[in-house]
């Protein structure tokens, strides 16, 4: 589109309603198309207010929420979308362009292919604090590690890998390290959905993210191991949202047992162990 100018229909819908989805949606309308929604399942928008409110002012573009997109319609050429609202009502949306957005996974094939551990929350590599994988010498940063996240987190990222790196290029392997590979398991329970790192050493010192599946306001973390309280963070600004980062300190992680169960974040009360 921004290259060569490539025209790409006149009536486009968006599925997704994150803050990529609004970008693609201002792809479409540099390539003249006119957009005539943007749909999500979720009952509140995951980007951020702004996004919404100049979709609507500014380009008169609803952002439809609690909206499933049930089937495309058209025979050789699309000719609209159809969804279904949270109060069961059908409707279509005459277009002839669809852009779906959004719901990513890592870029975590070679991480497969290398056999390296995947993490069940976030389906990139399982890591600890220094960015470690499962295999000693091997290390995962952004995209790789987790699925959308900024550029500027992936910049932190490896910046703060960097260390590592060197220090395992100095030294190879340490027989006198008992954290690689892996560490303890760290679990986000529900309604979190993953966190990232997501292995955790007593010498940890990067701060940990977390995505949630329901709006969740000023809540409270905890963290706990074995039934034993590690720390407890409140967030007394604002509501944390899906598909938005909630950040975690790692001050506590000198309290982690290297040799006890998994570290357990929990929202609202502690894990029981």
């Amino acid at each position: 589109v921004h290259l060569y100018g490539q025209h790409i229909g006149t009536r486009a819908v968006i599925v997704g309603a994150e803050g990529v989805s609004h970008a693609a949606a201002d792809t479409v309308r540099a390539a003249g198309a006119d957009v005539l929604a943007l749909v999500t399942e979720l009952p509140r928008a995951p980007a951020a207010p702004a996004w919404a409110l100049a979709a609507r002012l500014r380009h008169r573009t609803p952002v439809l929420t609690g909206t499933k997109v049930t089937e495309l319609l058209g025979r050789g050429r699309l000719s609209g979308v159809r969804v279904r609202h949270r109060d069961g009502r059908s409707t279509v949306l005459a277009c002839d362009t669809v852009v779906f957005t959004g719901d990513f996974v890592p870029d975590h094939e070679l991480a497969r292919r290398g056999a390296l551990t995947l993490d069940p929350g976030t389906r990139g590599p399982a890591v600890d604090g220094a960015l470690r994988t499962s295999r000693p010498g091997v290390f995962a940063v952004g995209s790789v590690l987790h699925a959308v996240e900024s550029a500027a987190t992936a910049a932190r990222e490896g910046a703060h890998a960097a260390t590592a790196v060197r220090r395992w290029l100095q030294d190879g392997t340490d027989p006198g390290d008992p954290y690689w590979p892996g560490g303890v398991p760290l679990l986000a329970g529900p309604p979190l959905l993953r966190i990232a790192p997501n292995r955790v050493t007593p010498d940890d010192r990067l701060p940990y993210l977390l995505r949630t599946a329901v709006p969740l306001p000023h809540p409270a973390l905890y963290v706990t191991q074995d039934g034993r309280p590690l720390h407890r963070e409140r967030f007394h600004l604002g509501t944390a949202v899906p598909h938005r980062p909630l950040k975690l300190t790692a001050r506590w992680t000198h309290r982690v047992d290297p040799r006890g169960g998994p570290v357990h974040v929990t929202v609202g009360r502690p894990h029981p162990g």
